[in-house]
């Protein structure tokens, strides 16, 4: 059976696989891989599409796609598929009354894709609260749960994003009882009228963090083609700390950048960036099926008549446009099936 990409991607770009599975379950998922690697057949994992820009080719090969509801809860314990929605299980804990997740309320995607790409919003991360990661091993057909050290999670990255030897089957969180992660990121403590640090009831951090997200064009809803993106498309540059980045960027614009500290430098924002290298929401080129969000300008959006190639060659545009700029280099947060943005090499797939 083949697909269109495009149906299982919140870009809606992406063109037709050779073949595809559906699975429900770990044990699906493991034994699909597994028919494939034993056949010599190319895979592609798939859960909510959510972070993927594929091909207007599409992929030479069968997609695995992860599909499923529900998340078991025993006491602050959470465990849930891989291919569960991930807000979810953010809905589930909360409604539960645990803290931990709520500030990634409203993020696209899978269960499965948070430990991958250390998925964080709102002064959160997953590396906080994850547990524990169920994964198959493909050179050798085991299946194993893992702790977070053996996962190298850093800012949006781990070792699962640089390869598909392993496959998430099912991930497991520690939470709170009772009480938010403390609300740590200015924009979200305002609106919830709390110092920063503070915690507040989990329901009350979701709404607020929804409401948010909605307001940048960052919760899914197919009548609005701001939310057909990756969410953000790339992520805030980590600069040296020696201060010769931030030099360059206030002598250019008469403004100091928003900054804030990361584990080896200085962490900047992607988005004001963009903005200050002149390209403002709903920025396109000339181009008719894409533009900048004209609610975000970290997300790149298919205005419903888009390609991927279109697509990049925004991404592109707007990547040399920092640099020329300001001399800080852009770099892609989704992972790239079949393509890489113009001027670029790494080619994943």
């Amino acid at each position: 059976m083949s697909i269109l990409l495009s149906d299982l991607t919140t870009l809606r770009l992406g063109g037709p696989a050779r073949g595809y599975v559906r699975c429900e379950s770990g044990a699906e998922v493991a034994a699909a891989v597994a028919r494939c690697d034993a056949a010599g057949e190319p895979v592609l994992v798939v859960g909510g599409g959510s972070n993927l820009v594929i091909s207007d080719e599409g992929f030479a090969g069968t997609v695995v796609h992860l599909a499923g509801h529900g998340a078991a809860i025993d006491g602050t314990t959470v465990t849930a598929f891989a291919g569960v929605t991930w807000d979810e299980v953010v809905a589930a804990t909360v409604d539960a009354g645990l803290g931990g997740l709520e500030c990634l309320s409203g993020i696209p995607g899978s269960a499965g894709a948070t430990p991958v790409q250390n998925v964080g919003a709102y002064g959160v991360e997953v590396a906080a609260w994850l547990d524990a990661v169920e994964l198959y091993h493909r050179a050798t057909g085991e299946t194993a749960w893992v702790a977070p050290d053996d996962l190298q999670l850093a800012y949006r990255t781990s070792r699962l994003k640089a390869s598909d030897s392993d496959i998430v089957l099912s991930v497991r969180f520690a939470l709170t009882d009772g009480a938010s992660a403390p609300i740590r990121y200015g924009e979200l403590a305002r609106a919830l009228g709390v110092e920063p640090g503070g915690t507040v009831d989990p329901r009350a951090a979701r709404e607020q963090v929804l409401a948010l997200r909605r307001g940048k064009g960052m919760v899914l809803d197919p009548a609005d083609h701001d939310t057909w993106s990756v969410g953000s498309f790339f992520t805030n540059p980590v600069v040296p700390d020696d201060g010769a980045a931030v030099a360059r960027i206030e002598a250019a614009t008469g403004e100091t950048p928003p900054q804030y500290p990361a584990p080896d430098g200085v962490k900047l924002s992607a988005g004001w960036l963009i903005e200050r290298a002149g390209f403002g929401k709903g920025f396109s080129g000339g181009r008719t099926g894409v533009s900048l969000s004209t609610k975000h300008t970290l997300a790149l959006t298919n205005r419903g008549s888009g390609t991927t190639a279109e697509l990049l060659s925004l991404a592109a545009e707007v990547r040399d446009g920092v640099f020329a700029r300001f001399g800080v280099e852009l770099h892609p947060e989704p992972v790239l099936v079949g393509s890489d943005l113009p001027g670029t090499t790494g080619r994943i797939h």
